[in-house]
C-alpha cells in the first residue's frame, strides 16, 4: 500500500518520484523489481521509503529490521551512465558521505559528532546510526539502487546491538524530510562531480571529501575479510578505486570488502 508524500515536501522537491509505502519487507527489493519491470518510469533520484520495513537486508547479507515508526528505510535509484565501471566502487562511499553530511546538518548547535566508517556506515558519537547497501538492477547495469536505513526514533532498549545508536537514544530529534532532502542533494552533487571528472574521484574532490569524513582512516582496525581471515593493522587511506588501504607489518593491502572494527 502506498500513501501520499505530503509528509516529505522538501525531499519531493529534489526527487522526481517519491513513493511512500506504509509497510514493506524491503524497499530495496521493491525498487529493484519496479525499475527492472519499467525503467522509464523511474528516473534518476526516484525513491521508495517507509518507516516500517519488515525484512531489510544490510551489507554482508545481514538482516535489518526495526520496530514500526522507529527507523527510516529509503531506497534511491541513481543513474550512472557514463561513469566508468572502474569508478563505480565510489558510489556506495559517496552515499555514506552524503548521509553523513545530512546527519551533520541535523546536529548543528549540538556537541554530537558524526563520521563515516568505511565503506559507508554512518556513526553518531561512535555508534552506528545508518547503514547503506548499493546493488545494481539486474539487466540494467547503469541503474544502481542505494538502500539506506537510519535509526531515527528507536529507543535505547530497541537498539539491535550495543554498537548501534539512534537520534532518539542520543537525546536528539530528527526532521526526516530535511534529512532526506539533504541526503539526496549531497548524493546528486557528488555523483555529478564524479561523472564530470570522468570517474576520477581525486580530481572530482570526492576522495578528499570522503577521507575528511571517514573516522576509519588513521585508526587501528581489525578487518574480517570475506574468506574468513582477518587483517589487523592501521587504516592508512583510501585508494583510487575506493578501497581501504590497511598497513600490516609495513605492508599496505587494499581491501575491497570486509567488516571493519575500529580497534581504537
Amino acid at each position: 500500500m502506498s500513501i501520499p508524500d505530503e509528509g516529505y515536501p522538501l525531499a519531493a522537491a529534489v526527487s522526481p518520484r517519491l513513493q511512500v509505502t506504509e509497510t514493506t519487507d524491503s524497499t530495496n527489493a521493491d525498487l529493484v523489481k519496479a525499475v527492472a519491470a519499467d525503467p522509464e518510469q523511474w528516473p534518476h533520484l526516484s525513491l521508495i521509503l517507509t518507516t516500517d520495513q519488515r525484512a531489510g537486508r544490510g551489507r554482508l547479507d545481514r538482516t535489518w529490521t526495526a520496530p514500526p515508526g522507529t527507523a527510516l528505510a529509503v531506497s534511491v535509484l541513481v543513474r550512472v551512465d557514463g561513469l566508468p565501471v572502474a569508478a563505480r566502487g565510489w558510489v556506495p562511499l559517496v552515499a555514506g558521505a552524503a548521509m553523513t553530511r545530512a546527519v551533520r546538518d541535523q546536529l548543528r548547535g549540538t556537541p554530537h559528532r558524526v563520521s563515516v566508517k568505511w565503506p559507508n556506515d554512518v556513526l553518531l558519537n561512535g555508534g552506528k546510526l545508518s547503514g547503506i547497501l548499493a546493488e545494481v538492477v539486474p539487466g540494467h547495469p547503469d541503474a544502481v539502487v542505494i538502500g539506506v536505513g537510519v535509526n531515527t526514533r528507536m529507543s535505547l532498549a530497541d537498539l539491535p546491538v550495543e554498537t548501534a545508536t539512534s537520534f532518539a537514544a542520543s537525546g536528539l530529534e530528527v526532521d526526516d524530510d530535511r534529512l532526506l532532502a539533504a541526503f539526496l542533494t549531497e548524493l546528486d552533487a557528488q555523483l555529478t562531480a564524479l561523472l564530470a571528472a570522468g570517474g576520477d574521484a581525486g580530481a572530482a574532490g570526492v576522495a578528499a571529501d570522503i577521507v575528511a569524513l571517514c573516522s576509519t582512516v588513521g585508526s587501528d582496525v581489525d578487518v574480517a575479510l570475506p574468506d574468513g581471515s582477518h587483517l589487523v593493522g592501521r587504516a592508512d587511506g583510501i585508494d583510487a578505486e575506493g578501497r581501504l588501504v590497511v598497513v600490516a607489518d609495513g605492508v599496505p593491502t587494499p581491501v575491497a570488502a570486509g567488516d571493519v572494527v575500529h580497534v581504537r
